[in-house]
């Protein structure tokens, strides 16, 4: 039991250890996606049970009320950007742990060419180099919305924004 203002775990970690098939495909997924360490794949894991539980319990209970509230989950994830414009709220129950990693900040600035690896993005993220919006971002984990995946960026005064700094990749804007 945790004390009123002591943070507490917001993932679960594995029942089972050492399991060799779910350790290599955790390595994997660090590796794909640049993940410092396998609590953030547990943190994402745990988001993702979140999401199927919700709606598996819309789904269990449809009546008037529960109509609005699938909607604005509905909305949320595809606002996301982790569900699409189709989608319906049985779709949320075949979603898959990369559609969720695909989201973070870190994988949105590497997908969009401003950096060489995810590793790299991290770090430029965390050193606070990336604006989203205007707004100076250094959570690599930041869920990036489908409206602010145009407007990432480097920093105006970071030295990366230079075009010849050496660290900038061909495809940076």
């Amino acid at each position: 039991m945790s004390l009123p203002g002591e943070n507490t775990k917001f993932y679960e970690t594995p029942n089972h250890p050492f399991q060799g098939e779910r350790i290599a495909e955790e390595r994997g997924l660090m590796d794909r996606y640049g993940l410092k360490n396998k609590e953030e794949l547990w943190r994402a894991q745990s988001e993702l049970r979140n999401y199927r539980r919700e709606a598996r319990s819309l789904l269990g209970d449809i009546s008037g009320d529960e109509v609005s509230e699938s909607d604005e989950f509905l909305s949320r994830l595809k606002r996301l950007g982790i569900l699409d414009d189709g989608d319906e709220l049985g779709d949320v129950l075949l979603l898959d742990i990369t559609d969720v990693l695909e989201r973070r900040l870190q994988t949105v600035a590497y997908r969009k060419g401003l950096a060489h690896t995810p590793k790299q993005a991290r770090q430029f993220i965390t050193h606070g180099h990336v604006t989203v919006d205007g707004q100076r971002v250094s959570v690599p984990s930041y869920k990036v919305e489908i409206d602010e995946e145009s407007d990432i960026s480097f920093d105006e005064h970071s030295p990366i924004a230079d075009e010849l700094h050496p660290e900038r990749s061909e495809g940076n804007e």
